[in-house]
C-alpha cells in the first residue's frame, strides 16, 4: 500500500499532467492547491483568464477545467492511487470547481496508455486525409464519452453539412463582432514567459474551398496573408452532448471530451475542435436534434481524421499554477 504523502516531484508531475489538457484559446484558466491534511488537490477557476465576450457564461472555462480534471485523474491512477474526485464540492466557494483526493490503492492503473498519451495530445488545425475512421475506433470513442456521462454522436453526411453551415455562420458572426474578434486576437501571439495563448504556427491554414470553417482567430483583419489549402472533402464530424446543461454537466463534458481526445490520440487519430457555433445560443441550440428539442445539450463539435500532428501550444509550469503553500507542504512530507 502506497503512502498518500506527496513529494514535490510527484506533485509537480501530477499538476503538469493536468496542465497538458486543452483549454479554450489556451487560456489555461485554472490554478491548483494541495490540502496536505487530506491529500486532496483542488482545481480552482482563474476567472481573470475567462473570455468575457466569447465565453460569457463560462461554459468553455468549465469544459477546460474538466479536461484538466480528467488528466489529473489519469495521472493520479498512474502513480498508484485511487483518484476520488468531486465536482463543485463547496457551494460557498464558487471558484472551487473540483477536487481530487488521493485514495489508497495497490493496483496499477487500468489505463496506462492514457497517461502516456496525454503528453503528446495536440489539437491539429491542418488538413486531414480522406481515410475514414474504422468502426471499432468510432465505437471506442463513443464508449470513452459514455464512461464520463456524455454522448458522442456521429451525424450522417447531410447532418454534418448542416452542422458545418452552423459553424460557418458562427465564424462569420465572430468576424464582424469587434469585441469577440479583438478578444480572440489578444490570445494569438508568439510564446512568452507567461506560456499562455496560441502561437501563430499552431493556427493552421484556411480551407481553400471554404467548406470547413476553421477559426482564424481574428486573422480576417489581414485576409491577404491567410494561407489556404484544400481540406478533406468528407470531414468526419462528431458532436459531444450531455442530457443536462448545468455547471457540473460542463465539467463532466470536459472530462468526456478529454477522454475522447486521449483515446483518439492513442489510435493515431487527430482532432480539431469546432467551437464557434457553441458561442452563440441560437446556433448552439440547433447543434443537437431538432431546434428547441429537449434531452440533449451540445458541448463540443469535433473534427476527427488522419493527418499531421498539430504543433504544441505552450503550457504553464507546475510552479506557475500551484499555490506556493502547496509546494511548501509537499516539501515537509519528504
Amino acid at each position: 500500500m502506497r503512502s498518500t504523502a506527496l513529494d514535490v516531484t510527484t506533485l509537480e508531475n501530477l499538476v503538469s499532467a493536468a496542465v497538458a489538457a486543452p483549454s479554450i484559446h489556451n487560456t489555461q484558466p485554472w490554478r491548483f492547491r494541495l490540502d496536505p491534511d487530506t491529500t486532496t488537490l483542488e482545481i480552482r477557476a482563474e476567472a481573470a483568464r475567462g473570455l468575457r465576450h466569447i465565453d460569457p457564461t463560462g461554459r468553455g472555462l468549465y469544459l477546460s477545467v474538466g479536461c484538466a480534471l480528467l488528466n489529473l485523474r489519469v495521472a493520479v491512477a498512474h502513480y498508484g492511487w485511487e483518484p476520488v474526485s468531486r465536482l463543485l464540492p463547496r457551494p460557498d466557494e464558487p471558484d472551487l470547481l473540483a477536487t481530487v483526493r488521493l485514495g489508497g490503492t495497490t493496483g496499477a492503473s487500468s489505463t496506462p496508455h492514457l497517461y502516456r498519451t496525454l503528453w503528446r495530445r495536440h489539437s491539429s488545425r491542418f488538413p486531414f486525409s480522406e481515410r475514414q475512421l474504422p468502426p471499432a475506433v468510432l465505437t471506442e470513442l463513443a464508449e470513452a464519452a459514455h464512461a464520463e456521462g456524455a454522448r458522442l454522436s456521429r451525424p450522417d453526411p447531410a447532418e454534418s453539412d448542416r452542422l458545418l453551415r452552423l459553424t460557418r455562420e458562427a465564424e462569420r458572426r465572430n468576424s464582424v463582432d469587434p469585441d469577440r474578434a479583438a478578444e480572440s486576437r489578444r490570445w494569438v501571439h508568439d510564446p512568452t514567459d507567461a506560456a499562455l495563448g496560441i502561437p501563430p504556427v499552431a493556427l493552421g491554414p484556411q480551407d481553400f474551398l471554404e467548406r470547413l470553417p476553421m477559426r482564424d482567430f481574428g486573422a480576417h483583419q489581414h485576409p491577404d496573408v491567410l494561407t489556404a489549402r484544400p481540406f478533406e472533402k468528407r470531414p468526419s464530424i462528431a458532436v459531444l452532448s450531455t442530457t443536462h446543461d448545468r455547471r457540473a454537466d460542463w465539467l463532466r463534458a470536459g472530462q468526456a471530451l478529454e477522454r475522447v481526445l486521449l483515446v483518439a490520440t492513442s489510435h493515431g487519430v487527430r482532432a480539431s475542435l469546432l467551437h464557434q457555433a457553441l458561442e452563440w445560443p441560437d446556433l448552439r441550440e440547433q447543434l443537437v436534434g431538432t431546434p428547441g428539442s429537449r434531452g440533449a445539450n451540445a458541448q463540443m463539435v469535433l473534427r476527427l481524421g488522419y493527418g499531421p500532428q498539430g504543433p504544441p501550444s505552450p503550457r504553464r509550469t507546475a510552479d506557475q499554477v500551484l499555490a506556493e503553500e502547496s509546494l511548501s507542504a509537499s516539501r515537509r512530507t519528504r
